[in-house]
């Protein structure tokens, strides 16, 4: 159902609208560019990673903290990779 797809979709967009401009322009870039190409342990971690709070979220995009979870690593460089695409 594309309606479902689209719902979804603009769900994640919402989620990806933080209080910080850095995360909003870094996470939404990555949801046009980026998102639709992850497996679904990709997305799921994705998703994960929307619930963390700005400042820890902010803490593994700028590699001052790595996360534990290999998904989660994987995930956080493929959005940096496409914010220096």
């Amino acid at each position: 159902d594309q309606r479902g797809c689209g719902a979804a979709h603009r769900r994640l967009r919402w989620r990806c609208r933080r209080g910080m401009l850095e995360l909003d322009w870094l996470l939404q870039g990555f949801l046009d560019a980026g998102y639709a190409e992850l497996g679904s342990a990709g997305q799921h971690a994705f998703e994960e990673l929307l619930g963390l709070p700005d400042q820890d979220l902010l803490e593994y995009l700028m590699e001052r903290h790595a996360p534990t979870d290999r998904e989660w690593a994987h995930v956080i460089a493929k959005i940096r990779r496409a914010a220096q695409a």
